[in-house]
């Protein structure tokens, strides 16, 4: 993967650049439609690259672990075969979602045991293997395992989380760079900042994962219950900090408005499945505010 950063704005640290992978080129600042498991709720996927344009969608791991599953997925050629997109694709680690599991999972130094949603089945999600679901789940970017700690979290379990998390870190690229893809095509691994509301630790986190010198960084643990001007102020320690010449992600943001703001804070790649859960509810983002379509 590369990064070419090609204009930077001189009023804010809004920038515009293009990624290219070995699925295509992707035009930041780029808003990735969730499609969780495989495809984008509600939208056919003819719409998705055709109406809507998108350059890049998002698959999560952990659904896509449990259901279809990883056999299916690699007999039909990766997710790419398997959902007819093809353009570039992003994975989620599955932290989030195993992490918002709390009545049914168990944290250790190893990783995260937790019970499916679906059939209450005992599975472990550890560094190493969520590396090897990712590969074969056939994504272009792939994400580090992280635990993300909620935004109300006191100052001693955010230390502890993110301290766990940069161990994660450094078992998983170690997997990631002893391994290789399955399906002919060039994946790249995306650390994960974490250290939720506290400047010192977002300062901390950030200092590692640039150590780490990969394709691009994610920005994770916010849009988790923080204030939202709280949220800005840690995006701007962050966005300091991570290179100017690499792709800056920040996960799981997407209100019009968060949007605009993370952008003018140097934001380049953001997801959310707001837009489309909303949607499906009857609830639009226009130009002129929300408007309610049962209304």
């Amino acid at each position: 993967m590369q990064f070419e950063l090609q204009h930077s704005d001189t009023q804010s640290n809004a920038r515009a650049g293009k990624i290219t992978t070995d699925h295509g080129i992707i035009e930041t600042p780029i808003f990735m439609p969730v499609g969780t498991v495989a495809a984008v709720k509600a939208v056919h996927m003819r719409e998705v690259k055709e109406d809507i344009q998108a350059q890049i969608i998002l698959g999560n791991t952990y659904h896509l672990y449990l259901r279809p599953g990883l056999e299916i997925l690699e007999q039909a050629g990766g997710l790419h075969k398997f959902n007819g997109w093809d353009r570039p694709i992003l994975t989620d680690s599955g932290g989030f979602q195993v992490f918002s599991l709390s009545g049914t999972r168990k944290l250790k130094e190893e990783g995260v045991t937790f019970r499916s949603h679906i059939d209450g089945s005992k599975h472990l999600f550890t560094p190493e293997n969520v590396v090897d679901t990712q590969r074969t789940i056939g994504a272009d970017i792939i994400m580090a395992f992280d635990e993300c700690t909620p935004g109300t979290a006191d100052y001693n379990y955010a230390k502890q989380s993110m301290e766990r998390t940069h161990r994660w870190l450094e078992r998983g690229l170690k997997h990631f760079d002893e391994t290789e893809g399955k399906y002919g095509y060039s994946q790249t691994f995306f650390p994960i900042v974490q250290g939720c509301v506290y400047a010192d630790l977002r300062r901390q986190s950030a200092e590692f994962v640039k150590a780490q010198n990969r394709e691009g960084y994610a920005i994770g643990g916010l849009a988790v219950g923080e204030p939202t001007e709280k949220m800005y102020e840690m995006i701007e320690v962050v966005n300091e900090i991570l290179p100017t010449d690499r792709p800056r992600y920040l996960m799981g943001v997407g209100t019009p408005a968060n949007i605009l703001e993370g952008i003018a804070r140097g934001v380049d790649m953001f997801d959310c499945v707001m837009p489309t859960r909303n949607g499906r509810n009857g609830m639009l983002f226009t130009r002129n505010g929300i408007m309610n379509m049962k209304k």
